[in-house]
């Protein structure tokens, strides 16, 4: 049995790694079929504090992974299926490891940006393709940026994006937008937003060099367009990684872990949540790793103070 076992292997999964790694408690870490999270995607990573020359998403992940490793943190690549978190020791269902079973459990799975599927999008990530304007707008400056989405997110990060961009094109598949009316106002009083409503998103264009532009259908008159760009952000939402833990803990409306306040606590004592999946305001990198660090913390002294091996026995 496990002292503790971390699922994911974004910022959080792998902050809560090294300190729990550093206090001895030798975690286990599942990563799965994309280790390292969405920071994997990216290329420049610009705003995570320590490195003035910017570093590659990919090296930043590798090398928290080295960390971890350094202080005794072990990895195993597998899905997890399943959990049982009705009664300690915590039981989970791995793909290829059969049945884990663990003290103290923390959920660091993160949540997966929506994508439109169309063609060449995916092909593009990285490469003029964006689901985070905080992340990538720098990198547009004085270029041609188009947003995808017609909702609250969509308004913010349009606007966001103007401090950057030339010129910020928002495309909405309706002619009629989801977001709030103050956010609408405020986008539309933006002189530098302009607007292509009822118009559905068909392919990513591009060259060797990056995104070139995007091709839609005009709802109206049926008729393909080309939209010129150098980047394109798609706002249409996130969905956090937790279908395997319905029915186990609380969740809000869109599947987001729920903590306790002030801390990674879930309704099932022994179980944190840090990371993305519990987080669906901010989203960033250094946030996640700081609620990695809050989760082995809150992991250690539950450990140091718990004393019930079975819960499912306690409670009767």
């Amino acid at each position: 049995m496990h002292q503790t076992i971390i699922v994911g292997t974004g910022p959080a999964g792998l902050t809560a790694a090294i300190y729990l790694a550093r206090a001895n408690l030798n975690p286990l870490v599942i990563e799965g079929p994309e280790p390292g999270g969405q920071l994997t995607t990216t290329t420049e990573v610009e705003n995570f504090p320590g490195f003035p020359d910017g570093i590659l998403g990919p090296e930043l992940m590798d090398n928290m992974r080295k960390q971890a490793e350094r202080f005794g943190a072990r990895f195993l690549r597998g899905w997890v299926n399943s959990v049982d978190l009705s009664g300690r020791p915590f039981k989970l269902q791995v793909e290829g490891h059969g049945e884990l079973t663990t003290r103290t459990l923390i959920i660091s799975t993160g949540a997966s940006a929506k994508y439109l599927g169309i063609e060449n999008e995916k092909e593009s990530v990285g490469r003029g393709v964006s689901t985070c304007a905080t992340c990538d707008g720098f990198f547009f400056r004085g270029k041609k940026i188009i947003v995808v989405g017609g909702g609250d997110s969509a308004m913010e990060e349009a606007t966001f994006l103007t401090r950057f961009a030339s010129e910020v094109r928002v495309v909405h598949r309706r002619n009629e937008l989801r977001a709030s009316k103050i956010m609408q106002d405020r986008a539309r009083a933006n002189e530098k937003i302009t607007w292509s409503l009822n118009r559905t998103p068909l392919a990513v264009l591009s060259d060797e060099n990056g995104v070139t532009g995007l091709r839609v259908r005009n709802n109206e008159t049926g008729e393909d367009e080309v939209l010129e760009a150098s980047g394109i952000f798609v706002a249409i939402g996130h969905k956090p990684n937790t279908d395997f833990l319905k029915g186990q803990l609380e969740m809000d409306e869109l599947g987001y872990l729920i903590v306790k306040p002030g801390s990674t606590e879930t309704n099932v004592p022994g179980v944190f949540a840090c990371g993305d999946v519990q987080d669906r305001k901010y989203r960033q990198a250094i946030t996640a790793a700081g609620s990695g660090c809050m989760a082995a913390l809150d992991c250690e002294r539950f450990l140091e103070e718990d004393t019930v091996q079975d819960w499912s026995q306690a409670l009767g």
